[in-house]
This record gives C-alpha cells, structure tokens and sequence, in this order.
C-alpha cells in the first residue's frame, strides 16, 4: 500500500517513467524501503487499471511516461488527509515469534527476547550515529526517517523489557491446546473437560461475514 501512494505522490509532482519513480521513492525514503523495478512496474500497471495513471506513448529510447489522472490526483489528496491504519499493516513478526515462545515447551522465551533485545540495542546504537551525521538543513526528510526507526527501536526494547518482566512475574502459561483436539475429548468422553470454559460463537463475526 504504502509503494502504491508514493507513486502516486511522486507523480503528482509530474509526468515520471519507472526507473525514475523508483529511484525517486528510493532517495526520498533514504533507501529504508528498496523497491526493485518489477514491483514498480507491476504497481503502475495495477493503477492504470483502477484508472489513477495512465500511460503515455514510447518515447524514442523505448521509456514510458506516466502520469496521474483525476482519479489518481484525488486518490492522493485523499492519502494526505488520512491517518495510517495500525489494524490493517502486516503482522508484526517479532511479537507472533514471542506469543508462541512463551507457550511453547522447551522453547527458553527469555532467551529469545534477550536475543532480539541485543540486536535491536546494536540497531539503536547505529541509528544514533547515523542521526548524528544527517545534517537537517540539507537532508530533513532522511533526519525523519532516521528518527522514525530510532524511536521504534527505543520501543521495541522498553516491550521487551516488559515481556521478560511479565514472564518473570506471572510465569509461563500452559502450553496451548488446539480448541478442536478439547471438543474432539469431549465427544469421545462424555463429561470429560467439564471445568474447561467454552468460548461462545463471536455472532457478529459471523453477521459480518454473512453480510460480506
């Protein structure tokens, strides 16, 4: 999603072809989210069909120009104006990995936030340098991205911090079991798990994919 809208922020500045957006988006972002020339190509095609680009006649070298329609010029004022939505961007890895450690046997989970801990304090480290380096009045936009990735990895270290703190406290929880291996015990044994608690059926859930 985020490619999509800086394509179509950077040809809302004018006509561009697709090496140069890429290289475009590259520079802007200080290279923090390399894009090869396929992915670009592949997006363009993609808004071309949702009607926000369209695409200009070869130039003699073979290039082609694209350039925002109406569409694609409100698709981006529309972009500006709205926040970005936490709930729908990728599943964050690191705290999946953790979940399962900490429910997994055998799996030592403070050792695997001490891990993660030591290498994003290293990644911190790095930033810090680097941020010393940028000068702002000449780059501000990299001086931004730096400063995005230093308070993240500040983050993600006071959350690990509070993972091993909790683990310590409250200790492990049971091992997961799978809601398909109880209900199939207590089909074969009558009576069998009776002081485990079902879940009741989400019944919005299922009204909102009835009505999708």
């Amino acid at each position: 999603m985020s490619v999509k809208y800086g394509l179509l922020a950077l040809l809302a500045e004018g006509a561009s072809y697709g090496a140069a957006l890429k290289s475009g988006f590259e520079a802007r972002t200080g290279g923090t989210w390399p894009v090869n020339v396929g992915q670009v190509y592949t997006t363009l095609d993609r808004l071309e069909r949702d009607g926000l680009v369209v695409a200009g006649e070869p130039d003699v070298e073979g290039r082609i120009a694209y350039r925002l329609t109406n569409a694609g010029l409100e698709a981006v004022e529309r972009w500006w104006r709205s926040p970005v939505d936490r709930e729908v961007t990728p599943r964050e890895e690191l705290v999946i990995k953790l979940a399962i450690a900490i429910t997994s046997p055998g799996v030592d989970s403070a050792e695997v936030a001490q891990t993660q801990r030591a290498a994003t304090m290293h990644r911190l480290q790095q930033l810090t340098r680097l941020k010393q380096s940028v000068d702002p009045a000449t780059d501000l936009a990299w001086l931004l991205v730096v400063e995005h990735q230093l308070f993240a990895a500040e983050t993600e270290i006071r959350w690990l911090d509070q993972v091993e703190a909790s683990v310590a406290r409250y200790g492990r929880p049971a091992p997961f079991v799978e809601v398909e291996e109880q209900a199939d015990v207590r089909h074969r044994h009558p009576g069998a798990g009776r002081d485990l608690i079902t879940q009741p059926a989400d019944s919005s859930r299922d009204d909102n994919e009835a009505r999708a």
